[in-house]
């Protein structure tokens, strides 16, 4: 997996750096969607997470994510083809998917809820994205200088369902339409470090 991770994203503070590296090993961009009614599971590799986390006030926070559609893998060629083609995210015309938070809120200890815009095959919309603090530590001494002299882990969970034709995703062919779930299934895996 090529993920990359960038610099804190544009409109965070600059007084405070709250700027933390997402760990490419133990995240993961991933989705599910029926055919007929077997769900098929995929994934997409060489995504950038840009991430602020203020762990004292969540609300302070913000995320974008860069998703490129070459990056789609379900374990077969042919379907990863098609996926990429006009019938469903037409990559050569819209190349990349992105979520941006523009508010955070903190809606129990554990558990956050992340809005903004979703765009996918140049269409946007707002979501609501639920995000699940999963933990934060601070590593003792000894265990920083084993990874380099990362001081804090923390870790974060967010699902999402999507109807794929609200952003115009396998509408051009009857096949698609008929053969494929309306409803995306999309979990993001994050482990940070700083």
């Amino acid at each position: 997996m090529s993920t990359e991770t960038l610099s804190r994203p544009a409109g965070a503070s600059p007084q405070t750096d709250h700027a933390w590296n997402v760990d490419p090993t133990h995240s993961a961009v991933s989705f599910s969607v029926k055919h007929f009614f077997t769900p098929t599971k995929g994934h997409f590799d060489g995504y950038t997470v840009e991430l602020d986390f203020d762990r004292e006030n969540p609300e302070n926070s913000a995320v974008r994510v860069t998703i490129p559609v070459a990056g789609i893998e379900t374990g077969n060629d042919q379907r990863n083809g098609h996926l990429l083609s006009g019938d469903f995210f037409d990559a050569e015309a819209h190349p990349e998917m992105t979520f941006v938070s523009e508010r955070v809120e903190q809606v129990a200890a554990d558990e956050l809820l992340v809005k903004g815009p979703l765009t996918i095959k140049g269409i946007t919309h707002d979501v609501d994205l639920p995000v699940k603090l999963l933990g934060v530590t601070d590593l003792p001494e000894e265990l920083q200088q084993a990874l380099g002299g990362i001081r804090e882990v923390a870790s974060f969970e967010a699902a999402l369902a999507v109807d794929r034709r609200d952003f115009g995703v396998g509408v051009g062919s009857w096949a698609a339409t008929a053969v494929v779930g309306s409803t995306v299934n999309i979990t993001i895996a994050l482990e940070a470090n700083r």
